[in-house]
């Protein structure tokens, strides 16, 4: 934050824009110095664009043009007809099956929601594949028979554990680290067209369409239980085409069109 504050100065660019991608002023490190610098930083750039619409309408107090532009990914991986056979130590595991693939730590998921959605399950199992903070590997969750860590996989292994969930899920903490935040797994999970359940955001709602989102503990839990039962061949369709969209290309596209949006200013300016 701080090195681009100088940096129209130094380069003297004929357009300049600021890409903001985290809240990153939610944490100690970039917070002493970044609350101050980023919204200096912002009201000097030609325009603002943000992965998400909680960062835009952020920066938007300071920069006029500041737009969500969404986020680019690689998701040529997540592809559920490359999925010959389901992992080895997925077989076996009684379903359905409720997944999570990623960091497995306390400072972006809520322990106490996915202990609840075992706990709830009369039938099926609760999978965790990644690796484990200090708060996950104490917590309670080993003592649940029906919770299962897997460990740590290799990114090329993911898709596969993906499309052995019968629910794929994001049970975030909302703090100010993750209430802007643009989860990419999202995607990814969308991309395998697993039916996914997600903590509401504001962030998230550019995904509610695809996306069913919880506002409570008990409501994560029973809406699990539903985006299972209602899901369809129609659903998983429209979940990997909307996340197809979410293309690198489409990406700088909405970058562009936002810098073509900023050169008339530029010019009358001038």
């Amino acid at each position: 934050i701080s090195l681009g504050l100088y940096s129209t100065e130094y380069l003297e660019p004929s357009l300049s824009i600021y890409y903001i991608r985290d809240n990153l002023v939610s944490q100690p490190y970039f917070a002493r110095h970044g609350k101050k610098a980023e919204p200096k930083v912002a009201s000097k750039y030609d325009g603002v664009v943000a992965n998400s619409d909680f960062l835009a309408d952020y920066l938007r107090k300071y920069n006029q043009i500041s737009e969500m532009v969404g986020q680019g990914c690689d998701l040529s991986l997540f592809d559920r007809q490359k999925v010959k056979e389901l992992p080895q130590d997925m077989k076996g595991i009684e379903g359905p099956i409720v997944g999570y693939v990623g960091y497995l730590t306390s400072l972006r998921l809520d322990i106490d929601i996915i202990e609840n959605i075992a706990k709830n399950m009369d039938t099926g199992s609760v999978v965790l594949v990644g690796p484990e903070d200090a708060d996950f590997e104490n917590s309670n969750l080993h003592n649940i028979e029906n919770v299962h860590f897997l460990g740590n996989k290799s990114s090329d292994m993911l898709p596969a554990y993906i499309a052995s969930f019968d629910c794929a899920i994001n049970p975030q903490v909302v703090n100010d680290m993750t209430i802007g935040n643009y989860p990419r797994k999202i995607d990814e999970y969308l991309a395998m067209g697993t039916p996914v359940v997600a903590t509401y955001t504001p962030a998230m709602e550019y995904f509610e369409d695809f996306v069913y989102l919880s506002k409570s503990q008990n409501e994560f839990s029973e809406l699990v239980m539903k985006s299972i039962e209602e899901n369809s061949e129609a659903k998983s369709i429209a979940r990997q085409k909307f996340a197809e969209s979410h293309t690198w290309e489409n990406n700088v596209n909405s970058i562009y069109e936002v810098m073509r949006k900023v050169e008339p200013i530029i010019t009358s300016k001038n």
